[in-house]
C-alpha cells in the first residue's frame, strides 16, 4: 500500500485562498491577494508553496457541454469476479485510458467501483461498456444510472473538513 504523503499545515489564509480558487481557478493573483488579506509576494509565496506540495493539483474550466455539444453523463456501479490486487490493477490501468470514464472511485462495500462517465449518447456509452465487456478486464457486473438532471455539483466544502466544523 503507498504511503501518505505527509499532512501539510494550513492556516486560516491558506485556506480561504484554497476556497476561493476551488471556485474561481481564473481569478487574479493581485484580486486573490487582496481577498486574503495579503500582499501580493507573500500570496504568491502561499500559492507557490501549495502546488509544490501537491495540495493544488491543476486548474481547470468547467464546461457547459449543453451548450457546445450532445452529452449524457452516466454513473456506473462496478463488480468485479475477482478481488486480487492484480484484478484491481487491471481494471484501474484500462479505465485510466477510457476519456469518457471521467471518474473512477474504488469503493468499500457492496461495489468495486463507482465510474463517472460523459459521452455523447446512450449508444456511444453502450460501445463503451461493450468494449470493457470484451477487453476481459475481470467485469463481472455493472448497473448504469443515467443522470436526468444536474441538481448540485460544486468545490468541497474546504473550512468545514479542515476544522470539522459544519457550515451552516
Amino acid at each position: 500500500m503507498p504511503e501518505k504523503p505527509p499532512a501539510i499545515a494550513l492556516d486560516d489564509r491558506d485556506i480561504k485562498i484554497l476556497s476561493i480558487l476551488s471556485t474561481e481557478g481564473r481569478i487574479a493573483k493581485a484580486e486573490l491577494a487582496r481577498r486574503v488579506n495579503l500582499s501580493a509576494a507573500p500570496c504568491w509565496e502561499r500559492l507557490n508553496r501549495l502546488e509544490a506540495a501537491g495540495v493544488i493539483r491543476r486548474y481547470r474550466a468547467e464546461i457547459a457541454l449543453a451548450r457546445i455539444a450532445p452529452s449524457v453523463t452516466v454513473f456506473v456501479m462496478v463488480e468485479l469476479e475477482h478481488h486480487r490486487a492484480e484484478s484491481f490493477q487491471v481494471f484501474e490501468r484500462t479505465v485510466a485510458r477510457h476519456e469518457e470514464i471521467v471518474g473512477c472511485w474504488a469503493l468499500g462495500g457492496g461495489f468495486d467501483y463507482l465510474m463517472s462517465v460523459v459521452t455523447a449518447s446512450i449508444d456511444s456509452y453502450q460501445r463503451l461498456i461493450d468494449q470493457l465487456l470484451e477487453s476481459n478486464i475481470g467485469l463481472k457486473r455493472y448497473f448504469t444510472y443515467i443522470v436526468t438532471k444536474e441538481v448540485k455539483a460544486g468545490s468541497p466544502p474546504l473550512a468545514a473538513l479542515l476544522t470539522g466544523r459544519p457550515t451552516i
